[in-house]
């Protein structure tokens, strides 16, 4: 734990990208581009490729370098407990519901965080794959003091849903 003396990150920090291992590539990229929607970026034959939105050099790496034919981490090891993506919009965010909705892709869970909407999922590799929207600041839960209120509850899917619905996704 830092101390008070310990100065602040740069609050301009952002995580720029994760790297992921995986069994097979080809079932990584139909994962993250064909149901997500990214786009390739980069391949580097079976080996490794990136992908990324809007033009990025790459959101997510995907390789095999020590994985190829691997499986997921047993239950109760220590790694990656699930990567984030944030949607700029509700709207983008019901589009990539519609998406898993196509693929036929099963949610782990879907959670209203008060400061966020989320849906969670795993990749094929067994990845936790967090899909979420912030909501603007001004609409996060505070207590009397102005102190953030983070909260766990179901998600309304079926508004969000609609939401798609309304926007033809």
């Amino acid at each position: 734990m830092p101390d008070e003396a310990t100065p602040s990150i740069d609050p301009g920090v952002r995580i720029g990208h994760v790297h992921l291992k995986v069994a097979e590539l080809d079932r990584a990229l139909g994962f993250y581009c064909g149901v997500l929607g990214f786009a390739l970026t980069q391949r580097f034959g079976d080996q490794a490729a990136f992908v990324s939105a809007g033009g990025y050099h790459h959101h997510i790496g995907l390789n095999t370098w020590d994985s190829a034919g691997g499986q997921a981490p047993a239950p109760g090891t220590t790694g990656l407990y699930h990567l984030a993506v944030l949607y700029p919009t509700r709207a983008a965010l019901a589009d990539a519901l519609a998406r898993l909705d196509r693929a036929g892709l099963a949610l782990d869970g879907a959670s209203d965080h008060g400061v966020s909407e989320a849906l969670y999922l795993r990749d094929p590799d067994g990845n936790g794959v967090e899909l979420y929207r912030d909501r603007p600041q001004a609409e996060w839960p505070r207590d009397p003091d102005g102190a953030l209120c983070m909260f766990t509850r179901r998600l309304d899917l079926a508004g969000l849903r609609a939401v798609g619905e309304e926007t033809g996704n």
